[in-house]
């Protein structure tokens, strides 16, 4: 199994994670090692992350973590309970629908060169959809019926994996997380385990070493 990414990809983040909670060995292929034009041929997608499956490529950070769970069952990232596994997976769809995929480099590259956005105004574009997000993620932990050490229970998990490269996205981004004390209290606990620090983009092979 060969999971194919850049080191500064949120998506490819959420994959490594999950690879890692699992316990599931894989090998790291930092797409600038292909050669040009190698990465569109496998993936038309053409974004990452990608999982390569024995030659057969799954596109999509939220299709390689299903494919994961219902292949890899135990542990399981999600919730026992029904409504609280829907929960988790609604929380994670939120940071990868309407933040991520709005605040993405292409997205701002786009603003820049096909509406002549400038720097203030592709800030205040990113900073208005994070905001957003951020805040409606602290309120769902606010919600909740029963207060856990991690998003939605006493181990990481589904929502864990999304939240924690978005929050590093935002600060990368400058987006003031100081409002949002339940999703920082998670991150604590997230961040000291090696499923989530070695899945850090520094810690990747790819990682651009110090000049």
């Amino acid at each position: 199994m060969r999971l194919i990414s850049r080191w500064q990809n949120s998506a490819g983040e959420r994959v490594r994670i999950a690879l890692r909670l699992k316990g599931i060995d894989y090998t790291y292929i930092p797409v600038s090692s292909l050669e040009h034009g190698q990465f569109s041929e496998l993936n038309p997608q053409g974004l990452l992350p990608a999982l390569d499956v024995g030659g057969r490529i799954i596109a999509q950070s939220a299709a390689i973590l299903d494919y994961l769970e219902t292949t890899f069952p135990e542990p399981s990232l999600l919730p026992a309970d029904p409504v609280t596994r829907a929960q988790a997976k609604a929380f994670a769809a939120l940071v990868s629908s309407e933040m991520h995929s709005l605040t993405v480099q292409r997205v701002r590259r786009f603003l820049t060169n096909e509406y002549g956005v400038d720097d203030k105004g592709v800030e205040c574009w990113v900073h208005h959809w994070l905001t957003l997000g951020l805040e409606a993620l602290e309120a769902t932990l606010k919600q909740r019926a029963v207060h856990s050490v991690f998003a939605f229970g006493d181990r990481p998990g589904w929502a864990d994996l999304h939240l924690i490269p978005q929050l590093s996205a935002a600060r990368r981004l400058q987006c003031d997380l100081s409002p949002y004390p339940q999703l920082l209290e998670v991150e604590q606990h997230c961040v000291v385990l090696d499923a989530f620090r070695m899945s850090r983009p520094e810690a990747q092979p790819d990682f651009p070493s110090s000049p």
